[in-house]
C-alpha cells in the first residue's frame, strides 16, 4: 500500500507540474497561478471543517502547521516562478538537490558532519546536473555557470529550500493530528498568504489575471485537486513510512518529467537529460543510504 502511495504521489506531483507549466504558458502570473491553486486546496478542506473538534488540536500543532504553510507558500511560489522560466526537463532532475539542502540544514541545526561517501553522494548529484546544459564549444565551467545562473535553476533551488524547512513542521504537526487534519489546515492558512503574497509582490492587475484565467477553470481545478491528494499522499506517507525510502522514490519522478517536458513541451535533449536523471538518482540513493 505504501509503494501504491508514493508512485501515487509521483505521478500526481508531475501532473501539477505540468498544469502549472501549461497556465503559465497561457500568460497568468505565476503568483496568481498559486494563489488559484490555494482556493481550490480550500474549497476542497472546508467540507471536512464540519468533522472535526478543534479543541483536540494541541498549540504545538496550530504553530507547526502555521509554520509549514508560511514557508510551503514561498515555496511554490519559486516553483511556479521556476516553472515558468525553465524547462519541465530541467526543473525536475533538480529536485535531486533536495537530499543537498536537507544535508546541509542537518550541518548547519543538527552537528551531523556529512561522512566521504555522503560527499561522494553530493558530488555525483552535481555532476550528473552538469550533463543537463547541451554541449557546447565552451570549457565545462561556463556551462556550470549557465546552469547556476539560470533565474529559473535559482528560484528552483529556493523553493527546494523553502520546502525542505517545511517539511520539519509538517512533521512536528502530523506528531500531534492526523494527515487530514494537518492538509487541511495546512491548504487554509496558506490562502491568506498566498493572498497577502499576491497584494503585495504581484504588480499584475488583478482584474487582468482573472480575465486571463476565465478560459482556464478547469485546468485550474484540475491543478488544485492534483495538489490536494499528492499532499494528502506525502503526509500519509510522512506519518507511516521512513521518509528517507520515501524520498529515495520521489526521485524517480524527474525521469516522468524529463519525458513529460519532452512529449508537451516539445523540449530538447532527451537522451542527455534522460542520462542526467539516471545520474542524480544515483547520487540521491548514495546520499539517503548514508544518512540513513
Amino acid at each position: 500500500m505504501e509503494i501504491m502511495f508514493v508512485f501515487g504521489r509521483l505521478m500526481l506531483s508531475s501532473m501539477s507540474n505540468v498544469f502549472q507549466k501549461q497556465l503559465a504558458h497561457q500568460g497568468l502570473h505565476p503568483f496568481y497561478i498559486v494563489a488559484a491553486t490555494y482556493i481550490v486546496l480550500s474549497v476542497l478542506s472546508s467540507p471536512f471543517l464540519f468533522d472535526f473538534a478543534f479543541s483536540g488540536l494541541s498549540p504545538s500543532f496550530w504553530l507547526n502547521v502555521f509554520l509549514a504553510a508560511l514557508l510551503d507558500v514561498g515555496g511554490w511560489m519559486f516553483l511556479v516562478m521556476s516553472l515558468s522560466k525553465t524547462d519541465l526537463s530541467v526543473f525536475g532532475p533538480l529536485n535531486a538537490y533536495k537530499v543537498i539542502f536537507s544535508m546541509l540544514l542537518a550541518f548547519l541545526f543538527l552537528g551531523e558532519v556529512p561522512s566521504t561517501q555522503g560527499f561522494f553522494g553530493v558530488l555525483v548529484i552535481i555532476g550528473g546536473s552538469f550533463l543537463l546544459m547541451p554541449p557546447s564549444s565552451d570549457a565545462t565551467g561556463s556551462r556550470i555557470g549557465q546552469l547556476l545562473l539560470d533565474r529559473g535553476v535559482q528560484a528552483r533551488f529556493l523553493s527546494i529550500l523553502l520546502f525542505s524547512i517545511g517539511t520539519v513542521f509538517l512533521k512536528g504537526s502530523l506528531e500531534h493530528s492526523t494527515p487530514l487534519e494537518t492538509l487541511i489546515f495546512w491548504s487554509l492558512f496558506g490562502l491568506p498568504l498566498i493572498l497577502a503574497a499576491n497584494a503585495y509582490l504581484n504588480q499584475e492587475p488583478l482584474m487582468k489575471s482573472l480575465k486571463q484565467s476565465r478560459t482556464h477553470l478547469s485546468l485550474i481545478s484540475a491543478t488544485g485537486a492534483s495538489v490536494f491528494v499528492m499532499q494528502y499522499l506525502t503526509l500519509v506517507l510522512m506519518s507511516h513510512m521512513l521518509v528517507a525510502y520515501a524520498l529515495a522514490l520521489f526521485q524517480l519522478g524527474m525521469l516522468l518529467q524529463v519525458f513529460l517536458g519532452h512529449r508537451i513541451f516539445n523540449e530538447p535533449h532527451l537522451l542527455r537529460r534522460l542520462m542526467a536523471s539516471l545520474v542524480m538518482v544515483l547520487g540521491s540513493l548514495i546520499v539517503l543510504q548514508v544518512r540513513h
